[in-house]
């Protein structure tokens, strides 16, 4: 057999290490969902992200963007994997194509990463503390924000979301989530820091992570908002009603009498909430005796009904399905979904992947978008923001319907994540929504957790998953504007381009500075 070829020893040296950091990478990427629910260690998204940081830092711009796209693998590949069970599971999509479908996703999420990598590192700016602490932050925000819009948008996993209950969530109200985005990926730049110094000059940021800290605490001490007339009570309708079972006719009658006895019992409820497409049938061939009776209880009562709804609108010409929320009671209005779920309620590119559709056989697959400036609902006499399902993950869309709402309500199928992460996340992020807006939101899901959270983000009740529920709570409606609902993302968006703008001044005022100075 023939000797195999030797490596010099110091080339063994200088490789070697690069693999020890590309696992650390990818390490620190599958523990990063630790940080965010149902875990809530907050502290590992700042560790581990300064880890990245400091792995990057001083790497070729293609060893950075390898190194950010194993994080990213990493990160998604555990954070998001509840996608596999929306598609296999309940999607009906076989496990080998719902495998490949999800590594295909996860992989394109671990671009954005990558492609910050490979940015810090193409333009990296003179000096370490400003690279970590400014240059580095600004870029992985900025690629969180365009995570969120592009395609779309799929904000899941933003760093903010991770720090609901510490005390850098104390910037929500002033700058959503993506400031409490910047401020974790300044904290993980001290960090990074503090691995790469080699002296006494690693306690200067430790004190500034201690500032850093106390200053955000300081800002959540504002309060921005104040309580608008009585608490009201609500009650949140859990039937638990397995997907399986759902759309079938012969089940249709036994879930809505379900859900008007559940909601008998709690007929001293202000308001009564039901889950996203609760009654299963559209609404227009519901029978009519069922809703005069839900009318009459609403008035005898002097309880007011949100529920969720799939809504048929024909015309001559047209066919249009929307997912709706309906208000019953004092003042009827309805509520169409504008932010739709790719591959889950329309099809991109239909007339390509039409097939698709016929071959996975997804209830309720093919919805239209409800139209933009829709004002909110009026029940239990509050004007009431209305989310659907993952609109709430977008803060953006949220605060339109503020400041008149002086109460949030979504509702949700989270039946479609099984028992994954995703609805936890969601529960997470809904928290989120509550402190950028001053506003308690109630969230009503088919198959919980179904929760309620005052306007601080504090969760006030929170029921099982998978059994029937009926929560109960009192909620305080707020009124106020927070600097968020004025201004949004626009202010972090503009921070973030300056910095990068004068890091780019920078660089290239360094780069004349070492051409005057060869000269």
């Amino acid at each position: 057999m023939a000797n195999l070829p030797v490596e010099p020893r110091s080339n063994r040296r200088r490789r070697y290490p690069f693999r020890r950091a590309d696992i650390l990478a990818l390490i620190a990427g599958l523990l990063m969902p630790l940080a965010y629910a149902p875990f809530g260690l907050f502290p590992f998204a700042i560790v581990n992200l300064g880890l990245l940081f400091a792995l990057w830092h001083g790497s070729a711009p293609a060893r950075s963007a390898w190194r950010g796209f194993l994080f990213g693998i990493g990160m998604f590949g555990a954070g998001v994997s509840w996608v596999y069970v929306s598609m296999h599971e309940y999607g009906n999509m076989p496990a080998p194509m719902a495998a490949v479908a999800v590594l295909l996703f996860v992989s394109f999420l671990a671009l954005y990463p990558a492609v910050v990598g490979w940015v810090q590192a193409r333009f990296a700016v003179s000096g370490t503390a400003w690279q970590l602490l400014v240059f580095l932050p600004a870029l992985w925000v900025l690629a969180e924000w365009v995570r969120g819009w592009f395609l779309s948008g799929f904000p899941w996993l933003n760093l903010g979301y991770s720090q609901v209950a510490a005390p850098l969530a104390g910037l929500a109200p002033w700058l959503g989530v993506y400031g409490v985005s910047l401020v974790t990926a300044l904290s993980a730049g001290l960090v990074a820091l503090v691995l790469r110094e080699r002296g006494r000059g690693w306690r200067r940021y430790v004190v500034g992570f201690a500032v850093l800290w106390a200053v955000c605490w300081l800002a959540g001490k504002i309060v921005w908002v104040q309580p608008s007339g009585p608490a009201l009570k609500a009650a949140l309708v859990q039937n638990n009603v397995a997907l399986s079972a759902k759309w079938s006719p012969e089940h249709r009658s036994a879930i809505l009498q379900g859900y008007l006895r559940a909601s008998r019992r709690h007929r001293d409820a202000g308001l009564i909430v039901w889950p996203e497409a609760a009654i299963p049938a559209y609404l227009q061939y519901l029978e009519p005796a069922f809703l005069h009776e839900l009318k009459r209880e609403a008035e005898d009562h002097e309880t007011d009904f949100l529920m969720g709804v799939v809504e048929l609108v024909t015309g001559r010409s047209t066919r249009r399905v929307y997912n709706s929320v309906i208000s019953v009671g004092s003042t009827p209005g309805v509520y169409r979904k504008r932010h739709l779920v790719p591959f889950g309620e329309f099809l991109p590119l239909k007339p390509l992947l039409g097939w698709l559709l016929n071959y996975l056989h997804i209830p309720m697959s093919d919805f239209s978008a409800g139209p933009g400036g829709q004002p909110p609902l009026t029940a239990a006499g509050q004007a009431i923001g209305v989310s659907i399902c993952y609109e709430d993950a977008f803060g953006e869309e949220v605060i339109k319907s503020l400041p008149q709402a002086s109460l949030l309500v979504n509702v949700s199928e989270d039946a479609w994540f099984g028992r994954s992460l995703a609805p936890h996340q969601r529960v997470q992020m809904a928290r989120m929504r509550a402190m950028e807006t001053g506003r308690p939101m109630l969230r009503a899901a088919n198959t919980g957790p179904s929760v309620v959270i005052d306007h601080s983000g504090k969760v006030l009740a929170r029921s099982p998953q998978f059994m029937p529920d009926v929560l109960t709570a009192e909620v305080q409606p707020m009124q106020g504007t927070t600097p968020y609902v004025r201004f949004g993302n626009w202010p972090v968006v503009i921070l973030l381009a300056v910095t990068l703008l004068i890091g780019g001044y920078r660089r290239g005022a360094a780069g004349l500075s070492r051409a005057e100075s060869d000269a």
